[in-house]
């Protein structure tokens, strides 16, 4: 791998601010050579190395910010919608967003959903081009959800321009839902959000109008939470009884309404946990029973924090049982994931921990994970504690 024989090399005990940054440097150059057969996974590696190098290094940073730029803008012209946006690194400036904004036709707009909702967070000035990109799918009944529901936060909920896209949006559902599933809690999601701020019969409307169109989709966990979601919403928009009037009306709407579980089915994080490094407890307790009863990101951030703090406590042995069970359930983590963002951290924590005890043995456990991706984004993670210790090493001038 280029780059990783450099980094093998530092002594990691006495290591100046150079050998640091320079550790660094060749961590992420071969997070970035690891092979991605999956363009969503290459375009996920370039932008959390993006992040990482580019207080230390902003050159690189700007190599894989232009890549990624391209992978992104390539995901969305084929139709596929970008699973993370290079325009969420925050290293990215106002013209090339409203560039790529601009470049968007109207026949992507549903694969662009992603990147323009971050056009939008990133870059305000991008609005009026998003504005008139979602018009224009909304009239092809080319949706993109969760960026209509950011522009008319942006405008106000209440506003008019928005009053008249939630109704556009729901009166636009593509008659062809057999292959939208993965729209249907986004669309749940700006009904919820917005039913309570619009006209009581408009919330009618367009409640009994989503839960027809998810009748028409497969039953799964997409349809369940959505149909859960948005029954609550008219519930708590209409009120009891003017919700079972609607209801009544409607049969189809009605049914898919009873298959709901009656309360909305909210994807909780990766067992938030405290910081790995403010872990505190017995060094010498054999927690590796207890901790393989846990679910995965839970076992893996916990056997990473016993690992940390039983290294720094002297057992090498137990510490690196602990740190084989924390990459061990990496795997389980990344092949489960529901929530990418959640999936990212974790393993970014683990690795991390590891690199707090011995970088080069943190390096070598995230090559062997078991995907691509995952060993990639577990070295960068190695890669941004030598990168904070560096940001954080006072300067020659102060020493």
């Amino acid at each position: 791998m280029p780059g990783y024989s450099n980094a093998s090399s530092v002594n990691t005990s006495t290591q100046s601010p150079e050998a640091r940054k320079r550790f660094a440097y060749e961590a992420v150059r071969g997070a970035v050579a690891v092979t991605q057969r999956d363009p969503q996974d290459r375009l996920r590696v370039l932008g959390t190395a993006a992040r990482v190098i580019a207080p230390i290094f902003p050159e690189l940073a700007k190599i894989y910010i232009r890549e990624g730029l391209r992978v992104e803008q390539a995901l969305i012209q084929r139709g596929d919608q970008p699973e993370s946006s290079m325009l969420n690194s925050g290293l990215i400036g106002c013209g090339v967003a409203q560039t790529l904004i601009e470049n968007i036709t109207v026949q992507q707009v549903d694969a662009a959903d992603t990147t323009v909702v971050a056009a939008i967070s990133t870059c305000p000035a991008v609005v009026a081009s998003a504005q008139k990109l979602i018009e224009a799918g909304l009239q092809e009944k080319k949706l993109a959800p969760r960026a209509t529901l950011a522009l008319m936060e942006h405008a106000g909920l209440k506003s008019a321009w928005s009053l008249n896209k939630f109704e556009k949006l729901f009166d636009s559902l593509p008659m062809d839902a057999g292959h939208k599933e993965q729209e249907a809690p986004k669309l749940a999601a700006v009904y919820a959000r917005a039913a309570g701020e619009v006209d009581r019969s408009l919330a009618r409307k367009a409640g009994l109008r989503l839960l027809l169109w998810l009748g028409k989709l497969n039953d799964g966990e997409n349809r369940a939470v959505a149909a859960n979601v948005t029954t609550a919403a008219m519930k708590q928009a209409l009120g009891p009884k003017e919700y079972e009037d609607a209801l009544a009306g409607d049969v189809m709407a009605r049914r898919v309404a009873q298959s709901s579980r009656g309360e909305e089915e909210v994807s909780h994080p990766m067992d938030q946990p405290a910081s790995v490094l403010k872990a505190t407890g017995p060094a010498k307790m054999d927690r590796i029973q207890e901790l393989e009863e846990m679910p995965p990101a839970r076992r893996a951030r916990e056997a990473a924090a016993s690992g940390f703090t039983t290294r720094r406590g002297g057992d090498i042995e137990l510490g690196a049982r602990y740190f084989d069970l924390a990459f061990n359930s990496l795997n389980a983590v990344w092949s489960g994931r529901e929530n990418e963002r959640e999936a990212i951290a974790v393993i970014m924590e683990v690795s991390g921990a590891a690199a707090q005890v011995d970088p080069i043995d943190a390096l070598r456990r995230s090559r062997e994970l078991d995907y691509p991706c995952a060993q990639a984004i577990g070295m960068i993670g190695v890669a941004r504690v030598l990168a904070t210790l560096e940001q954080n090493a006072p300067s020659s001038a102060s020493r």
